[in-house]
């Protein structure tokens, strides 16, 4: 009789196991562990911000997941992500679900699914208001302007398809879009409306521009790994009776993003 080395037996037994949990699906794993893992973007203003100095969170994503943490008799657990670490959070399993309004691209729908949409919005310019270089939408793509773009961002693809004259900028943490434009390293950023909300209302030096009419309107939504559906349906069915209960417009309107909330 061949003998196992200890060494290989653990490792054999460790990928049973994993092999195991992988195949359960997910919303049994969050209904046993009576935990529903969420990864977030802790920045995004009105979306899934924490303030810096009380440390705590809100914020439309934080208040649906928390009501969908209510509704499966289940715990949230907040996981601090960004989009750049996205896919990877989602594809190792250190988050069920990222619940910080992902921009559904092309790019990302090939390796994620997605929930149903609960927001739309438009693409928007900041600018500071000292800056004469960018009045109108028309200012941004000329020769020797810059535009900046967070890295991972939805922005960072379009952008750099859109500019033909400009230079584009895409900046890298801990560096942020704002210092860049409030520096003059760039003439403008560009961001969606929740985060233009952000800079109105917590800067004294930015403006918005926007553009004559619909630049690139792009839905956000949930977005999950690849796979088992069982707590992708589950969110799906939670989002629809969200929206006819009014509870989608009124965790919208107390974060004054009821503009952009998609209501069917």
């Amino acid at each position: 009789m061949t003998l196992i080395p200890r060494r290989l037996a653990l490792a054999c037994m460790l990928c049973i196991a994993a092999a195991s949990a992988s195949a359960t699906p997910r919303l049994q794993r969050v209904l046993e562990t009576q935990t529903l893992r969420v990864c977030i973007w802790p920045e995004y203003y009105g979306i899934t911000y924490r303030n810096p100095k009380t440390r705590l969170l809100s914020g439309l994503d934080i208040d649906i997941s928390a009501e969908f943490g209510k509704e499966l008799g289940v715990v949230v657990q907040y996981v601090d992500s960004d989009f750049q670490k996205l896919v990877e959070r989602l594809a190792n399993d250190e988050c069920d679900v990222a619940m910080h309004s992902v921009g559904i691209t092309p790019a990302r729908r090939s390796q994620l699914q997605f929930t149903k949409p609960t927001m739309r919005s438009d693409v928007y310019a900041i600018v500071s208001r000292t800056s004469n270089a960018v009045r109108r939408w028309e200012d941004l793509d000329k020769p020797g302007r810059v535009i900046a773009v967070q890295a991972g961002t939805l922005m960072e693809p379009l952008m750099r398809q859109t500019l033909k004259h400009a230079r584009l900028l895409a900046v890298q943490p801990p560096q942020t879009r704002e210092q860049e434009v409030e520096s003059g390293r760039a003439d403008a950023f560009m961001t969606d409306f929740p985060y233009s909300r952000r800079m109105l209302a917590l800067t004294d030096w930015a403006r918005l521009v926007s553009a004559p009419e619909p630049f690139h309107l792009t839905d956000y939504a949930y977005a999950l790994a690849p796979g088992d559906t069982s707590l992708l349906d589950r969110m799906n069915a939670f989002i629809d009776t969200i929206r006819q209960d009014g509870r989608l417009r009124q965790f919208a309107r107390k974060h004054q993003l009821d503009a952009i909330i998609v209501t069917q």
